[in-house]
């Protein structure tokens, strides 16, 4: 055990919005997986996805992701859908991670980049640099230095009493000074940051803060300047709190619309769902509803019958139009 401890300082900035967001989530402490709705939870980890890999400059949509996760053939380099697919299987296992284990993270990065990389789950054994628009703006340590420090790190964060909001922030800072892969540390830093989060509350596992940084995807880059600049954490630590911030916010709006569905009768569920989703099928609508296929149909045949919806296309491609307010 090691007693390193990364440098940062705890401002008034970082103070009131761990305080707010704490507030937030302890508002909310009962949302748990089975009061979430199976939609709500897979559209925001299609976000969190999406968001990631697009800020390492992959170029599928949410749409198309959502494509993929279901089986289905979407047109992109195969570089792009191989992104798409390791980041997939590495999410799948976002609940299951030991946040304080480095093999779990070895395995992550290992599904993340197994399709892209031969040293998939393993330190990169050459030197890197960042690239910033002006050149390299920070050169990586040393391969040889890279178990060590990675070492010191998870004793770190093992042992520290850091409030989580901090510790998670100063985590994915320190993880990317080390860049510890030769590809896929920004990825993994932003996943490992949810799976802290999500060891801490269950709610961070289903919030997409990765989608909100893609958002301030300049500002995020901007942050790790600052903060290398300072040599320490603290510029990233209070950018990385904002966009926390914001993303709970998000999601709680995003709940309260989710749960307020579940006082709606079958045929507003089914209507709310298809403004939501145009492409949805009666499976899934018969899944995330707990209703058989031929009450789906019916249903559908009524709002049908009160001119609020039409079919556009075959069944197997086509779309739902939504016409009416219900």
């Amino acid at each position: 055990m090691s007693n390193y401890i990364p440098p940062y300082a705890i401002t008034s900035k970082i103070l009131l919005l761990t305080n707010e967001i704490t507030e937030m989530i302890t508002e909310v402490s009962s949302i748990k997986k089975d009061r979430t709705t199976p939609i709500l939870r897979k559209k925001n980890r299609i976000r969190s996805i999406t968001g990631s890999l697009q800020i390492e400059g992959n170029t599928l949509s949410e749409e198309e992701v959502t494509a993929l996760i279901e089986g289905k053939r979407v047109l992109g380099s195969v570089r792009e859908i191989e992104e798409v697919k390791g980041a997939i299987k590495s999410y799948e296992l976002i609940e299951e991670y030991d946040a304080k284990k480095l093999d779990d993270l070895l395995l992550a990065h290992k599904r993340m980049m197994g399709g892209i990389l031969e040293n998939a789950g393993h330190f990169r054994s050459g030197n890197v640099g960042v690239y910033g628009k002006e050149g390299v703006s920070h050169v990586a340590p040393p391969p040889y230095r890279v178990p060590e420090l990675i070492g010191e790190l998870f004793d770190w964060l093992g042992k520290t009493k850091e409030h989580p909001l901090v510790a998670s922030s100063v985590f994915h800072y320190e993880f990317e000074f080390i860049h510890p892969f030769s590809d896929g540390n920004g990825r993994i830093g932003r996943l490992w940051q949810s799976v802290i989060l999500g060891s801490f509350r269950d709610i961070f596992y289903y919030v997409p803060i990765e989608s909100v940084v893609k958002e301030h995807q300049k500002a995020y880059y901007e942050a790790l300047e600052a903060a290398g600049s300072v040599g320490e954490s603290t510029p990233f630590v209070e950018f990385m709190l904002e966009s926390i911030h914001q993303s709970v916010k998000e999601f709680l709006e995003e709940y309260q619309k989710s749960d307020h569905k579940s006082t709606l009768k079958s045929d507003q569920k089914i209507y709310e769902l298809m403004k939501e989703d145009r492409t949805i099928t009666i499976k899934e609508l018969a899944l995330r509803l707990n209703m058989s296929e031929s009450g789906i149909k019916k249903m559908i045949n009524k709002l049908k019958k009160e001119g609020k919806i039409e079919r556009i296309g075959s069944a197997k491609g086509g779309k739902w139009e939504v016409l009416d307010e219900v």
